[in-house]
């Protein structure tokens, strides 16, 4: 099989419009989750991209006024990253796109119904750019970001298309938010994931994209070299107590990937901070043999970012490959799971040749990625 690799990547967030901007704020451990009063009924802490700043970024792309928040943070994180790709978009370029909820906050504002439906949001996005493909549009919960990687990844191992455009985004709604309060999963106080002291989730937006080709163009590369996705078919909701789905998707993509458990250098958890989520992933991980395995949730930054989280925290990942650098887990005391895990505590400088990426969601959905530093 062909080997793939990404090739450049962006994130917009509440820490910055760039990749390497974020990576400095989590560097210093700043997190973009604050106390907002305008998205509910009470205050919640939440993490938001400030809709000022977005605009006025925008505005040299386009007029900010036409297009919903969402579209406008996709659109920014894929201009960046199309500016920096070792390829141009031509009719073997597929534009992938992830989320979770889409434009659902065109229901309660100025624009047109029809703006909510996730194909009218893929065809805003391949139109402003002139992809000549149809684009491809990923919402399975959770896992969405994480999931597209793979699905490039295969698409362009089975000769499908040249390379892709993969873009993930959600935004912070009253939708979203009520849904999850709904659970009772909000948390009172910003996440602290795996944490004894965690109460749920803070929920997130963000937009991120990647470049993704079988062609290697840097000094330093990375190369996506295994992946799997299992659905535990266990609850709308809930995952399953023994960690079936997320295990089997870790086993598969080890397999692929030719690894050990041993040879994995760092985890970049799902970690939502709810009690059912990080208990299962700590029973996955030693049942796949990763207790030992440095661990971090990148939740305590960005709360959760839906459809956007796997495909940014994997961008993060790529760059604490890079800088050789685990960064600290934030919002992590005392383990409050029942398995041993080996939580980041303090951002550390440590040499690191291969991550996996795990996501978990809604519907029993499980996915598994594992990549690798490439020097030549």
């Amino acid at each position: 099989m062909k080997d793939i690799f990404i090739s450049a990547d962006t994130i917009i967030s509440p820490l910055g419009f760039t990749s390497e901007a974020n990576v400095s704020e989590i560097a210093k451990e700043r997190s973009g989750i604050t106390l907002h009063n305008d998205i509910s009924n009470s205050p919640c802490y939440a993490s938001i991209i400030n809709d000022k700043k977005l605009n006025e970024a925008f505005n040299t792309l386009g007029n900010p006024d036409i297009y919903t928040k969402l579209e406008k943070m996709m659109i920014l994180s894929l201009q960046n990253t199309i500016s920096q790709a070792a390829f141009s978009i031509s009719d073997k370029t597929a534009l992938i796109i992830a989320t979770t909820k889409g434009n659902v906050d065109a229901l309660n504002n100025n624009f047109e119904p029809e703006r909510a439906y996730l194909s009218v949001l893929g065809k805003k996005i391949k139109d402003f750019f002139g992809f000549k493909t149809e684009p491809i549009i990923i919402s399975n919960a959770c896992v969405s970001g994480i999931l597209a990687i793979a699905v490039a990844k295969r698409f362009i191992q089975n000769e499908y298309y040249d390379n892709a455009l993969v873009v993930g985004g959600d935004i912070v709604s009253e939708f979203t938010l009520s849904g999850f309060q709904s659970f009772q999963a909000i948390s009172d106080k910003p996440c602290k994931p795996f944490s004894n002291q965690r109460t749920g989730i803070s929920i997130g937006e963000a937009a991120a994209s990647v470049a993704i080709s079988n062609k290697n163009t840097e000094k330093e590369a990375i190369q996506i070299i295994g992946d799997g996705s299992c659905n535990d078919a266990n609850h709308i909701s809930g995952p399953s107590r023994t960690g079936e789905g997320l295990y089997l998707s870790i086993l598969s993509a080890l397999k692929e990937a030719k690894l050990k458990p041993k040879n994995i250098d760092y985890i970049s958890a799902h970690g939502t901070a709810t009690a059912f989520n990080d208990e299962m992933e700590a029973i996955a991980f030693n049942r796949a043999k990763l207790e030992h395995v440095p661990l971090n949730s990148l939740k305590g930054y960005y709360g959760h970012t839906l459809g956007a989280s796997g495909l940014l925290e994997t961008i993060i990942g790529m760059h604490s490959i890079k800088n050789n650098t685990l960064y600290e887990s934030l919002g992590f005391d005392e383990l409050g799971v029942s398995m041993p895990l080996n939580i980041i505590q303090n951002t550390t400088r440590k040499a690191i040749n291969t991550f996996l990426k795990t996501a978990s969601g809604f519907g029993g959905c499980n996915t598994a990625v594992i990549f690798k530093k490439v020097t030549h």
